[in-house]
């Protein structure tokens, strides 16, 4: 029976997916998305409106601030302090492919995170099953094989640019973390027609052998490497180590992209509940999707300490702790990863809202940033794993939906700034992160930035 529930939950999902095999995804979107939204730092469209996106045009000004600001100069940053920035996929995007020229752009963008108060870089090196390094498992990212979007996955750039980017940020001091995707293989700038053919996901399902098909599931028109399957978590693994044992890294970092939004009763939308039903596992599905995940994070956990333990591993969810505990998305076990030891040294939620955040119905939000920091600094307490903020600079001066009659972010340019004052005030909170490089070079952005800036450069 199971074998036959695995044959047609594999044909309805290949149905779905030859009809979106040529299409994008849209951005998703959505108040209360957070990360997954347009804006996070997976976010699809996260692509700086800048003219000029690698920081050329020089350090912001630190004349002061630009607007009014109600930001606290009295509370002293802790000693050790991390402050970091998200150097995503579309800033490498950017990036020239001639050696040269891509050299003096990463140069440019690391002098601007040092000149903006730095000490660490968090730069994607895995974002679509592919590698922004010379890879023996994945196939060259199309994002570090051309520039301006012309790159194709696959194609060498005929040098090892994550060599140069982690040589050129330790020379400025910054520490250099390898941020990870590892289940996702399609998504915005990236659909299946451009995945490689030396792909582990293309040779899966074109080698003739369909006991290894559904390490690859298409999901709502997108592909992701299968998160219970061992084949999978073992790649994932052995691609994690590559970067540890060919790179000076100083951490290993993962965002929220793990499983996507499920429904076990709707045909087509099931993703693993096959896998699910031929384990034959008494947990509940939900609790089984979460040993899955879990599984592979504390494999990892377990090998990059056995090999450099002094190099840190840390995952940025999602940052409102009710998505984290659903049964239908995500499967983190936030509460077991928090209080046990052997899965991570650090947690980055990404608590994307403000102060003033309400509910549609027009009440305080559950997720309103004190509420939201109260919630992480809670579950901090019960272990010894690190907390640091990911902070939503992109939103600042937009127009976000936080139902308000005008937006916070459109009101206010302190916001980013009292966030980080009271992560100081907490005693709880041991750093920050920023979403993203490209943010701190919007136009709108530079009143939010100029009163942000002080505080980042304190020593």
């Amino acid at each position: 029976m199971n074998k036959m529930i695995m044959k047609l939950c594999a044909f309805a999902a290949s149905l779905t997916c030859l009809t979106a095999a040529m299409t994008v995804p849209s951005p998703a979107a959505g108040p209360l998305s957070g990360p997954l939204s347009s804006s996070g730092p997976l976010g699809s469209s996260g692509a700086s409106s800048s003219s000029s996106p690698l920081g050329s045009s020089g350090p912001l000004s630190s004349s002061g601030p630009l607007g009014s600001s109600a930001i606290r100069t009295d509370v002293p940053a802790p000693e050790g302090e991390l402050r970091g920035v998200w150097i995503s996929y579309l800033i490498w995007d950017k990036l020239p492919a001639e050696e040269a020229a891509f050299r003096q752009g990463v140069d440019e963008i690391l002098d601007n995170c040092v000149s903006w108060g730095m000490n660490a870089v968090f730069v994607h090196v895995r974002s679509h099953g592919d590698a922004m390094y010379p890879s023996a498992i994945y196939p060259w990212s199309k994002f570090a094989s051309g520039s301006q979007g012309a790159g194709v996955q696959g194609r060498a750039p005929g040098y090892d640019p994550l060599a140069y980017f982690v040589q050129a940020a330790h020379a400025r001091g910054l520490q250099f973390h390898a941020w990870f995707n590892p289940y996702r293989i399609t998504g915005y700038l990236m659909n299946w027609s451009e995945v490689s053919s030396v792909s582990p996901a293309k040779r899966w399902m074109s080698d003739g052998d369909p006991s290894n098909d559904r390490n690859v599931l298409c999901h709502d028109g997108a592909y992701y490497y299968n998160p219970s399957s061992e084949e999978v978590k073992q790649m994932v693994v052995n691609g994690v180590m590559e970067v540890v044992r060919g790179y000076d890294v100083d951490g290993i970092h993962f965002d929220d992209y793990f499983y996507p939004e499920l429904d076990d009763t709707v045909e087509g939308r099931q993703f693993d509940l096959p896998e699910y039903l031929a384990s034959g596992s008494s947990l509940p599905a939900a609790q089984w999707r979460r040993d899955q995940v879990s599984d592979l994070v504390s494999r990892v956990y377990r090998a990059i300490k056995a090999e450099k333990p002094q190099i840190q591993f840390g995952i940025s969810p999602q940052g409102y702790t009710a998505h984290l505990r659903s049964d239908r998305k995500l499967f983190v076990d936030i509460d077991r990863w928090m209080s046990e030891d052997g899965f991570l040294d650090y947690v980055m939620p990404q608590l994307y809202w403000g102060f003033e955040t309400k509910t549609s119905s027009g009440e305080p939000a559950p997720y309103a940033f004190m509420a939201n920091l109260a919630d992480w600094r809670s579950l901090k307490r019960k272990g010894n794993v690190k907390l640091y903020l990911g902070l939503g600079l992109y939103r600042a001066g937009t127009d976000v939906q936080d139902y308000n009659e005008v937006s916070e972010w459109l009101r206010r340019s302190d916001i980013i700034g009292r966030q980080v004052v009271e992560g100081r005030l907490s005693g709880d909170v041991s750093g920050y992160c920023f979403y993203s490089y490209d943010s701190f070079l919007e136009p709108g952005a530079q009143k939010e930035t100029a009163n942000l800036l002080p505080l980042l450069r304190q020593q």
